[in-house]
């Protein structure tokens, strides 16, 4: 998620289309909440690791 979510944002800056830009942003910052939640030990999506 964290990666698709950095992809997007990349075309979206290079192509200049802001929804890209937004929906990559909240991607990555999901993405990183995800993996620190699953870093500390809290079960996420019925997993105790969320890679």
């Amino acid at each position: 998620m964290i990666i698709l979510g950095v992809i997007l944002l990349i075309v979206g800056y290079v192509a200049g289309i802001a929804i890209l830009w937004t929906i990559g942003l909240i991607l990555v910052l999901i993405g990183l909440v995800l993996w620190v939640l699953g870093a500390v030990g809290h079960a996420v999506g019925g997993r105790r690791h969320y890679w």
